[in-house]
């Protein structure tokens, strides 16, 4: 499954920034086990960034850099690892399915575990700031919600809001309409397997999701929220009829294990 390269732009200390075009940006943590991605968005009028990562070290200092627009923080996801330096900004939305988990955590996602799973496997050096023993995922009130069909306009530039749920109920997938651009957080990426295998999961819901991705029309690149950068929209093909074999096998249920397939794997 091939994949296009990018410029890197900045490869600073803990975040490497990559330009995808000339007013998008990818800002990557490499040296997590993770390999998070958010993306910064530049329209005329505003910016909007596509989660915040996992907060080892403040992202808005990278979006500082980047640009002097007002910022939108659209959340694909109210897990951990995408919601980290959400304290920074001021504008930041959800999908009202989360709403509940943005204002007091997850129920049943202990500290210790998170707190395990931030500080484990890190191959940079990380800010002293950053003290694993005291690493608290964000909570707070969200300026909005977000629902499906939403349009946010950021000037000359539109995205429109999609309702992905099965990795997590409120899971959303923004589609840059002027560009093709599918932002799928953790609804579609490589390497590593998509998983809903959590009690917070659902694997119909999942399948439903990926069908429903692999309908959309005019996708020219695919950005998931971890591993490589910038998957091809053949990749949606290969969703699609991954979900019909996924069905017709009857795995779509808890504890079916890893299915692998050209490009992306699920795990229920």
């Amino acid at each position: 499954m091939n994949t296009t390269a990018y410029d890197i732009v900045m490869d600073d200390p803990w975040f490497t920034v990559t330009r995808l075009d000339e007013t998008t940006y990818a800002i990557s943590e490499y040296g997590h086990w993770e390999k998070v991605h958010s993306y910064l968005l530049l329209g005329s009028e505003r910016a909007a960034l596509v989660d915040t990562g996992l907060g080892i070290d403040n992202i808005k200092r990278i979006t500082d850099q980047l640009t002097d627009l007002p910022i939108v923080v659209l959340t694909t996801h109210v897990h951990w690892d995408h919601i980290g330096s959400h304290g920074q900004y001021a504008e930041i939305y959800v999908h009202e399915a989360e709403e509940e988990w943005l204002l007091h955590g997850i129920q049943g996602l202990s500290i210790e575990q998170i707190r395990k799973d931030v500080s484990r496997d890190i191959t940079r050096p990380v800010p002293d700031s950053f003290q694993p023993e005291l690493y608290t995922p964000y909570q707070g009130k969200p300026a909005g919600l977000l629902r499906e069909g939403d349009v946010i306009d950021l000037g000359g530039r539109r995205l429109t809001v999609y309702h992905t749920p099965g990795h997590s109920p409120g899971h959303i997938t923004v589609l840059d309409t002027s560009r093709g651009y599918l932002f799928t957080g953790d609804l579609l990426y490589d390497e590593t397997p998509v998983y809903a295998f959590f009690p917070t999961t659902s694997p119909e819901d999942l399948v439903r999701s990926l069908e429903r991705i692999s309908e959309l029309q005019g996708i020219t690149r695919i950005f998931g929220a971890h591993n490589r950068i910038g998957l091809p929209p053949s990749l949606l093909q290969v969703v699609k009829e991954a979900a019909q074999q996924l069905r017709a096998q009857d795995l779509v249920r808890f504890g079916t294990g890893i299915h692998r397939f050209d490009g992306f794997s699920v795990q229920f």
